[in-house]
């Protein structure tokens, strides 16, 4: 099939940053696209063919948008899987499948995965609501502290919580969920596989993340990972097992912990671009955005291969402001050599919300570390007075 200057039509399903940066390719591409999105202020509304926007959880706008285009991806796992089997089952071609999607989407049903297929991960219990989590505790059936996480719905460190005390259960949302066991880890990586129909596959560098504390969210994607050349070639090895048990298409971000004693356990997996995927834009001879498009369209995939150390440092909105948002001091890390902003595109900002993201290219990782440090404390998300 030609993709290319054609009147083939590439759906996306969400029309977030990732969304955004997706574009970015199909348009170098000159390849059709319409995204559906819930928000009429989607980063996405902008760059598309035809932008749509709509439910992405209702299964009659999922089904009726697939059925304008010739292949289906997604930005995001939550989506109506009803309505893509549906369309899967009378011939279109949808990557990741909903086959795959289901395995993931519910993080529960994601960690028996990992069991069942012996893929190390930490151990879990699941609850259908709160109150049965609660049980388990006054019975003892639980050890605290423990991590707890949202079965469905969570995102950029919401639906996770550490719990300390029985009090800290008061505060959970009643849903589905899992208690994980604390691993005492420290390194937090991340690999990313890509697969195409064909079969073909290849991974990307080890990555090291580095969270914020109270946020729970990544401040910073570091590539090469500082770690052993065992350990890095043990993390490709599981990612590569994590990828071969989905069999997915398209990119799989595998997220992962380095523990004490240097084990590699599988934390969770997302089935898109993902954040860990950020610093390729810059860094890589292909990105992972552009290394989506070549595997859900069978094409053959680019270079991993990484140019110069990366760093991907996260912008998200400074506590104590809400409202249209101001990149502070924007100007002065423009400045600096080797440094790249990423503007997602939202209008207004509140705390910890994702607005962008900068990456740091430089041939020593050690001074790539150095500026990413000077950007962070440089540039401030903030709000109009």
């Amino acid at each position: 099939m030609n993709y290319f200057s054609s009147d083939f039509k590439l759906g996306i399903l969400g029309g977030g940053q990732l969304g955004k940066m997706l574009l970015s390719e199909t348009r170098k591409f000159d390849i059709q696209t319409y995204v559906l999105d819930p928000s009429p202020e989607a980063p996405c509304q902008f760059g598309a063919t035809r932008f749509f926007q709509g439910d992405l959880m209702d299964f009659d706008t999922v089904y009726k948008f697939g059925q304008l285009v010739d292949l289906l991806t997604i930005e995001i796992e939550n989506v109506n899987l009803d309505a893509l089997d549906q369309l899967e089952t009378e011939g279109l071609k949808v990557y990741p499948s909903p086959k795959t999607l289901r395995l993931i989407q519910n993080k529960g049903r994601q960690k028996d995965f990992y069991f069942a297929n012996g893929i190390p991960t930490s151990p879990h219990q699941r609850f259908v609501d709160k109150n049965a989590l609660a049980k388990a505790l006054e019975n003892d059936e639980l050890e605290l502290p423990f991590v707890w996480k949202s079965a469905q719905f969570g995102y950029d460190g919401n639906g996770v919580k550490i719990i300390r005390s029985t009090m800290d259960v008061l505060d959970l949302p009643d849903t589905e969920c899992i208690a994980e066991q604390m691993v005492p880890f420290k390194n937090e990586l991340a690999v990313i596989v890509t697969r195409n129909p064909s079969g073909a596959i290849k991974t990307y560098p080890v990555v090291e993340m580095e969270f914020h504390p109270e946020a729970n969210q990544v401040e910073y994607v570091i590539c090469p990972a500082r770690i052993d050349e065992e350990v890095a070639r043990k993390a490709r090895e599981i990612a590569l097992q994590v990828s071969e048990k989905f069999n997915h298409v398209g990119l799989l971000a595998v997220e992962m912990f380095q523990t004490k004693n240097d084990d590699i356990l599988v934390n969770e997996v997302a089935p898109r671009p993902h954040n860990s995927g950020h610093y390729s834009i810059e860094a890589s001879y292909t990105s992972q955005f552009e290394q989506h498009i070549r595997a859900i369209l069978d094409l053959p995939l680019g270079n991993t291969n990484s140019k110069a150390a990366g760093i991907m440092v996260n912008l998200v909105g400074e506590e104590g402001f809400s409202g249209p948002v101001v990149y502070q001091n924007i100007d002065k890390i423009l400045a600096i050599d080797g440094v790249t902003p990423h503007i997602y595109g939202k209008r207004e900002t509140r705390p910890f919300r994702k607005m962008g993201h900068v990456t740091i290219v430089n041939e020593d990782i050690a001074k790539a570390r150095k500026i990413a440090e000077e950007v962070k404390n440089t540039i401030k998300v903030i709000s109009q007075q």
